[in-house]
C-alpha cells in the first residue's frame, strides 16, 4: 500500500463519484476504478458502496477513511519538516587552526554560528605549520589556516592577513623598547627557537646565515605557550614571535615586543581548503564567517585594540 493509493481513496470519498475524480486527474473514469479496486483488495473489504449517482463508503470505509486521513496528514507534515531542514545548513565542520588563531577568532566564529546557524557544530584541532598541512591532505580536516611565507597563489587558498616578525621579551628590556629592531640585533642574543626542522626556524637560520651570523638558541621549544612563559620569567631570553600570537600578553603588559626589519620577516596568514572534493554547505559558511570576521578586524585575526602594526 502506497500513500498515493489512500490519497486517491480520500478524494474519491470526498467528490463521491469516480467520474468527477477522472476528471479532475484528466483520466479515464475505468483506470480510477480499476485502482480502488486493487485497494479494497489489499485492505480486504469493501470500501465504497455504487449508488446512482456515485458511490459512498461502507462502514469499513468510513474506519479505513479515519485512519487514512490522520496518516496522510502526519506524513505531508513529515515530509514539509524535511524538506524545511533541508534547507537549514547543518553538519560537523572540522577546522584546523594556529595556537595563535584558537581566540579571539574562533570565538567569534562560534558565536555567530550559534546566533546565525545552530545547526552547525566546529570540531576544531589545533597544530603548526606542516602538521596542518598533513590533516589537510589526509582529510582529517575539512580546512585549516596556516602560515605562509609566500603569499598563496592557487584558489585553494585565501590570504586572510600578513604578519611581521617581533623580538619579544619580558617588559624592560631596552632591545625591545622601541618600535623596531634590526636583524643583525640578534647576533648573541639568547633565543627560544622552535625545533628543527620546522619551516619557520630554517627561515630564521637562513637569514641569519646572509647576514654572517648564526642564532643562538638557548632553548628549543614548539610549544608557543611554552616560549611565551619562559621569556615572561626570564630577563635574558628573547623569542621570535609573530604579533598574533602575543596579542593578549602586549595589552596586559606580561610582554614587550620590537618589529624585526632589515629584513622585515613577513608570513601570510591563509584559510586553505582541500585541493580535492567539494565542500559541504556547512563548511562553505564557517570559511565565510572566518573571512568575514577577519575583514571586520581590518585584517587582523585578533580583535585590532590597541595591538602592534604588522
Amino acid at each position: 500500500m502506497q500513500i498515493q493509493d489512500f490519497k486517491l481513496f480520500l478524494e474519491v470519498a470526498e467528490m463521491g463519484s469516480f467520474t468527477k475524480v477522472a476528471a479532475h486527474r484528466q483520466t479515464v473514469q475505468s483506470h480510477i476504478s480499476r485502482q480502488i479496486s486493487a485497494l479494497e483488495e489489499a485492505c480486504g473489504g469493501t470500501l465504497f458502496r455504487r449508488t446512482g449517482r456515485g458511490v459512498a463508503l461502507t462502514e469499513f470505509g468510513d474506519h479505513v477513511a479515519l485512519r487514512a486521513r490522520q496518516w496522510v496528514r502526519e506524513t505531508d507534515a513529515f515530509f514539509a519538516d524535511i524538506q524545511q531542514t533541508a534547507r537549514v545548513p547543518m553538519g560537523e565542520v572540522r577546522l584546523g587552526i594556529l595556537p595563535s588563531a584558537a581566540h579571539p577568532l574562533m570565538t567569534q566564529v562560534f558565536k555567530r554560528l550559534q546566533n546565525e546557524f545552530p545547526k552547525i557544530a566546529l570540531n576544531i584541532r589545533e597544530g603548526q605549520g606542516g602538521e596542518l598541512d598533513a590533516m589537510l591532505d589526509a582529510g582529517s580536516v575539512d580546512m585549516a589556516i596556516l602560515f605562509r611565507y609566500d603569499k598563496p597563489h592557487n584558489p585553494d587558498e585565501t590570504l586572510l592577513t600578513t604578519a611581521s616578525t617581533y623580538l619579544v621579551s619580558r617588559p624592560g628590556l631596552s632591545l625591545t623598547h622601541a618600535d623596531t629592531v634590526e636583524f643583525r640585533r640578534l647576533e648573541g642574543l639568547p633565543l627560544v627557537l622552535p625545533r628543527r626542522p620546522a619551516h619557520w626556524r630554517s627561515i630564521l637560520d637562513e637569514t641569519a646565515k646572509s647576514k654572517g651570523f648564526h642564532l643562538q638558541a638557548t632553548l628549543e621549544a614548539d610549544s608557543l605557550r611554552v616560549q611565551k612563559e619562559l621569556i615572561a620569567d626570564n630577563p635574558h631570553l628573547y623569542a621570535l614571535l609573530g604579533p598574533f600570537s602575543v596579542d593578549q600578553e602586549l595589552r596586559t603588559g606580561k610582554l614587550q615586543a620590537a618589529k624585526i626589519i632589515g629584513p622585515d620577516l613577513k608570513r601570510y596568514v591563509t584559510l586553505a581548503h582541500p585541493k580535492q572534493g567539494q565542500l559541504t554547505q556547512a563548511s562553505r559558511i564557517v570559511s565565510r564567517l572566518i573571512r568575514e570576521t577577519v575583514e571586520g578586524w581590518n585584517g587582523q585575526i585578533t580583535t585590532p585594540v590597541h595591538r602592534p602594526s604588522t
